[in-house]
């Protein structure tokens, strides 16, 4: 609890930036849903491509424990393949390379989530009504990874601003300041694959 709390407050100092990043991520997602919307063509081919990724790809293993019902299987599995993949490899990892890249994946993913998900395709009008919680839960996750690397950038580029000299001392401390968060990732990514595992093993159940 100590660590939330301390992961928490650390929010609470960077609220302003918490919130713009909130109202960007997501509100790109709705914007995004909107063009697809009168797009179909283009969401037609990426839910193809997704689909297939999931079918014969690398994550065909994930679609694996799904299509079993698996619930016990597959929540770890999407937990891990959304926190290691989703949120290190594709968040954190390249912004300690390249101070602040990681944003860049935020605004794909934002992008992509709405061109790929909007409820104006047929097949997805039903669905979209639970699975919004989904979006919005593990959105949270990649938000607070999204946080973690503007703060990281910012003691980097302005190590002052935590009270310590020399840049290195700063990334130090942005590294720090990132552990402290991924508290909040991994409680929130949590949360989000039981949901989403059990929504759609019952929607899976209720429209078979």
């Amino acid at each position: 609890m100590k660590l939330v709390k301390s992961a928490w407050g650390l929010v609470r100092e960077n609220w302003r930036v918490y919130l713009t990043i909130n109202a960007a991520y997501y509100g790109l997602v709705v914007v995004c849903m909107i063009y697809a919307a009168f797009n179909q063509p283009l969401q037609d081919m990426l839910l193809k491509s997704i689909g297939q990724s999931f079918t014969s790809g690398p994550l065909s293993f994930v679609s694996e424990a799904y299509a079993e019902a698996a619930i016990l299987r597959a929540i770890p599995i999407t937990f891990l393949v959304n926190l290691l993949i989703g949120t290190f490899v594709e968040i954190t990892l390249p912004s300690l390379i390249i101070p602040f890249s990681g944003l860049l994946m935020g605004v794909l993913r934002a992008v992509l989530w709405g061109l790929i998900l909007s409820p104006a395709h047929p097949e997805l009008r039903l669905a979209m009504i639970p699975h919004a919680l989904t979006l919005l839960l593990e959105g949270q996750g990649y938000i607070f990874a999204l946080l973690a690397v503007y703060l990281h950038g910012r003691a980097l580029f302005r190590p002052q601003s935590l009270g310590v000299e020399g840049h290195w001392r700063g990334y130090l401390e942005g590294l720090k300041q990132t552990a402290r968060l991924y508290i909040l990732v991994v409680i929130t990514l949590g949360v989000a694959a039981a949901y989403e595992v059990l929504e759609v093993v019952i929607m899976a159940r209720l429209f078979a």
